[in-house]
């Protein structure tokens, strides 16, 4: 089995967990303890930005599977050259921080654009979906993507550092969005879903109640200050993903 058709199968089972380094995240300390924490956990895949010398890095640290995120199609498709199993066009949740913003034609013709740069037989390629667009705008964005044979879809939520509440009451607040999301696009598309923004290991089990085949981890597990809480975190991520298998024959 390939390292990508080993996702495929944790995704088919409605298990998949991917830990998410940081589209933004170049520090190549944090990024190495990350994907330690992701492959000691046995996670089904890392995310990672689009760097050279940290795709270089990671693709001969493990051969878990490896993401990789960008808003540029161009580096999207350099990933695949240097050894990416997954592009995804998005994680924009990290990028509304510095003021910027997405819309569905924007999204979809950055999706055009990295389609006509790549062999699509080559690689697998997921789409994150704005959290902020309207939902019949996100339903008919991710028909359009199933149309073009994309693989995956990734919801998300809000971006907000302010007015949030504490304890697991912050927590839910936080996924509130990306778990609406996540429930109205598995009812209208077949695509498989991922759902990310605030999933943690108190909600983790609510975005696969609400419809995902796979959860996209990030804050809880690289804001984290040390190796061993990283692991610890992603371990308890993945438990939760295993509960939840859904058993399909396997893969050849």
């Amino acid at each position: 089995m390939s390292r990508i058709d080993s996702f495929k199968q944790a995704l088919s089972e409605k298990r998949a967990v991917k830990i998410i380094s940081g589209i933004d995240n170049f520090d190549v300390n944090r990024v190495k303890n990350v994907v330690i924490a992701a492959e000691q956990a046995g996670a089904s895949a890392v995310d990672i930005c689009a760097d050279r010398e940290i795709i270089s890095m990671v693709r001969n640290m493990t051969d878990m599977p490896i993401f990789v995120s960008s808003i540029k199609p161009q580096e999207l498709a350099d990933a695949v050259a240097l050894g990416a199993d997954a592009i995804e066009l998005g994680n924009f949740d990290a990028l509304y921080k510095n003021g910027m913003s997405f819309n569905a034609e924007q999204v979809l013709n950055l999706v055009r654009e990295t389609l006509n740069l790549i062999n699509k037989e080559d690689v697998f390629f997921c789409v994150t979906i704005p959290g902020s667009i309207e939902i019949s705008d996100q339903i008919s964005m991710a028909r359009k993507l199933e149309e073009w044979g994309i693989d995956l879809i990734q919801t998300e939520g809000h971006f907000s550092e302010n007015n949030m509440s504490t304890g697991v009451k912050g927590l839910l607040d936080r996924a509130e969005l990306t778990l609406a999301n996540t429930i109205e696009l598995s009812r209208n598309v077949e695509i498989p879903i991922m759902t990310a923004t605030g999933i943690n290991p108190t909600t983790a089990s609510l975005a696969f109640a609400s419809g995902a085949s796979a959860i996209g981890c990030g804050s809880c597990v690289n804001k984290l200050d040390s190796e061993i809480s990283m692991i610890a975190v992603a371990k308890s991520l993945v438990e939760i993903a295993n509960r939840n298998v859904h058993h399909v024959p396997e893969m050849v």
